[in-house]
């Protein structure tokens, strides 16, 4: 029988990595990697079309057996830093007046600075309404290319709602074969300086973006793969490559995006901080209700409309070296042994650790002078990294990537430890100790700003270098901690199983269900220009009262999906699950409600119904995590009773304010979460989630907030 593939191919900074995937089982059939091609002709593409072509070739898999290619990418992100870039020339319009007079100011975007003298130089011009023509338009590509403008952007006043000028410039660039971004294709926001500028930051990289595109493509094809390339997003999905040659700069944080969905795979917890630690630097961000934070991008200081995981980058992680002093130690990175072109002591053989000598300097002109490394009888020069403090205190395994030779780990750090006057032990801790102080901060500052119940989150390991710092932060944090399978490609495996996905975010202060109806519509259509099948997309809606923000988050597959294969799990499986969680005993644990497809498990339940929770699937997924929620089972014909009934139960009255509680709806196979929003305004978003329901189906409602002290 023919065997369906997945490919994800992860474009690191030293190595890019394909995994090939079974498209029914989702078990890894193969992987290769190869060294990234910064320095080919054709870029990174060189590297990723290689390490395809060596994981089928290595694998024994036939072109014709591959139903998914993805690949993530550095290129976005590379040009942006480096200042490969084209000048871009903007053409601005409104109407005339005083709106005339405000827009022409606001569309008047300065160069941008991206940092070590690099920049995004702008021309601009403007041209009102009344005289817009297509003689008019041309005329000012015109003037525009003669002050050296390689690309466009067409933006104007309200071009939100009305794009037709917008586009009459589009097609005049495109008939002279300029690469032209319309404002009102990267958002449906207002906000005209700030749309324009993000508009501006994807043009001024479609040169570069449209060479490596076609390149890659092109390559794809000629080893016989004839399904759409598809790439990752910086939030987390995938997009086609022709959609991508319209808004590359979607790509930006590509590579953590990957990490994350990768790690989504194998994550039972629906509340986590994830780590991709690495050798020189670890990104830190955060996963709530199994989806990972999004936020707008900074490029140059300037506030943009790029939607993409909400990172954060520490010079901490697997390979940081230590700098000491005679009291111990005083900090760990941000240099890494990498960099300064040294092996870790803890990789190093035994019989290699003779007469060590210690040894202060400065990796780098400008370092400070009190790095640690550590002179051996050969010559040879190690150094003392947190992986090192890791495996000398036991935290790490023989199975973590991470793992290595204790002795000469050991046998490193006491010349240290002899220098400070302590113990190998005590040296460790110091590092690890710098390295959570480090950290910790972020975790609880992200945990903060998206509204994390300290006792259900749980730390997300990947990369490399995770087990040097997750089992100790774990730890010392009180929390719980996991290290994916396959830790080390995590990022290809997101890649080759990511969902396309696309956003739609509109203004609306007070939205009708005809409203809500359009906006799910056109980010539904949205998902499947970018490659999704319209059977597999789902629209989630949410609005922000405070800025009237209305957005609609589109998911799809690019096929069908086939069966899931995974074992279901019974009543006493999904118990022990909950109840580990939990952190109670399984008698403790109660099953509040149960359907088809979900479990409903709770602890600490109080004489109203509320507690800790868990929304269990039946393939054994936390989908949800709770402190203190409320429960019920009802029919799509009484759901509304029961949400007012749980509203009130569980919205806090303060002074002046409501604490809004949260939603869960299990509507059939489905979780959908609506989160603090007005009780008319959840009304209104759960109509159109239940109207399509018939009345006698089952509808499980959950509420939550944060427990009151």
């Amino acid at each position: 029988m023919k065997r369906s593939v997945r490919m994800g191919i992860d474009v690191g900074g030293t190595h890019t990595k394909a995994v090939a995937i079974d498209n029914a089982t989702h078990e890894i059939i193969g992987k290769s990697s190869v060294k990234t091609t910064h320095d080919d002709c054709r870029g990174v593409a060189a590297g990723v079309v290689q390490s395809f072509q060596n994981c089928l070739v290595e694998n024994q898999i036939s072109p014709e057996d591959v139903v998914f290619v993805a690949h993530s990418t550095t290129q976005a992100t590379n040009a942006l830093i480096e200042g490969d870039v084209a000048k871009v020339g903007v053409i601005g319009m409104s109407k005339g007046g005083v709106e005339g007079f405000l827009a022409k100011r606001q569309l008047r975007i300065s160069d941008i600075d991206l940092g070590n003298q690099k920049h995004i130089h702008v021309a601009n011009s403007f041209l009102p309404l009344k005289s817009l023509s297509a003689n008019k338009v041309e005329e000012t590509i015109e003037q525009l290319k003669g002050e050296q403008a390689k690309v466009l952007v067409s933006s104007m006043a309200f071009g939100v709602d009305d794009g037709t000028p917008e586009q009459l410039v589009y097609q005049a660039a495109a008939n002279q074969g300029m690469p032209t971004t319309m404002a009102s294709d990267m958002t449906k926001l207002y906000g005209l300086t700030r749309r324009t500028r993000t508009a501006v930051i994807n043009a001024s990289i479609l040169p570069k973006m449209l060479d490596t595109a076609t390149s890659t493509e092109s390559s794809v094809r000629e080893a016989g793969v004839h399904v759409p390339l598809m790439i990752m997003r910086g939030d987390g999905g995938v997009m086609e490559i022709n959609e991508m040659k319209k808004r590359p700069v979607l790509t930006m944080l590509s590579g953590p995006a990957a990490s994350v969905m990768g790690s989504l795979m194998y994550l039972r917890a629906s509340n986590g901080v994830y780590f991709e630690v690495g050798g020189t630097t670890t990104n830190i961000g955060v996963i709530k209700n199994g989806r990972p934070a999004i936020d707008y991008s900074i490029v140059g200081g300037h506030a943009t409309y790029i939607s993409s995981l909400d990172v954060r980058v520490l010079g901490v992680a697997g390979g940081s070296m230590v700098r000491a002093d005679k009291s111990g130690i005083v900090d760990v990175g941000p240099r890494s042994a990498h960099i300064a072109g040294l092996d870790y002591a803890v990789f190093t053989e035994t019989d290699k650790m003779k007469q060590p000598q210690l040894l202060f300097f400065s990796p780098k002109e400008g370092d400070p002078a009190d790095y640690v490394k550590v002179v051996l009888a050969d010559g040879e020069e190690v150094t003392i990294t947190n992986s090192c403090a890791a495996n000398v205190l036991g935290l790490v395994s023989p199975d973590h990537f991470s793992y290595g030779n204790v002795e000469s780990a050991r046998c490193a750090m006491q010349v240290l430890a002899d220098y400070c006057e302590t113990t190998v032990e005590d040296i460790a801790k110091q590092i690890m100790e710098k390295a959570y102080a480090k950290i910790a901060p972020i975790i609880l500052e992200l945990a903060d700003k998206y509204k994390l119940e300290k006792d259900q989150i749980s730390l997300v390991g990947v990369g490399g270098g995770a087990a040097s710092l997750i089992v100790y932060f774990s730890g010392k944090m009180g929390v719980k901690y996991s290290i994916p399978e396959n830790a080390e490609v995590v990022s290809s495996i997101g890649v080759a199983l990511a969902m396309v996905r696309d956003v739609v975010e509109r203004i609306m202060p007070s939205p009708s269900t005809d409203d809500i109806r359009f906006i799910k519509n056109e980010a539904a259509n949205k998902a499947i220009e970018s490659g999704a099948t319209p059977e597999s997309v789902e629209v989630h809606v949410e609005i922000d009262p405070q800025t009237s923000k209305v957005t609609a988050i589109a998911t799809g597959s690019t096929e069908v999906k086939a069966t899931d294969l995974t074992k279901e799990v019974d009543t006493n499986e999904a118990r022990e699950i909950a109840a580990e969680d939990l952190r109670v005993s399984e008698q403790e644990t109660k099953l509040l409600a149960s359907t088809k497809f979900f479990y409903v498990y709770g602890a600490d339940v109080n004489e109203k119904g509320a507690g800790a929770i868990r929304i269990i699937d039946k393939k054994g997924f936390i989908k949800v995590q709770r402190g203190h929620a409320m429960c019920t089972l009802t029919t799509a014909e009484n759901y509304l009773v029961e949400l007012e009934r749980l509203w009130e139960e569980m919205a806090v009255y303060q002074t002046e304010l409501i604490a809004r509680p949260d939603f869960y709806l299990c509507l059939g196979a489905k979780v959908t979460d609506f989160t603090a929003t007005e009780f008319d305004q959840l009304k209104l978003l759960t109509e159109l989630e239940v109207s399509t329901l018939e009345p006698s189906q089952e509808v499980m409602i959950i509420a939550a907030n944060i427990k009151q002290t």
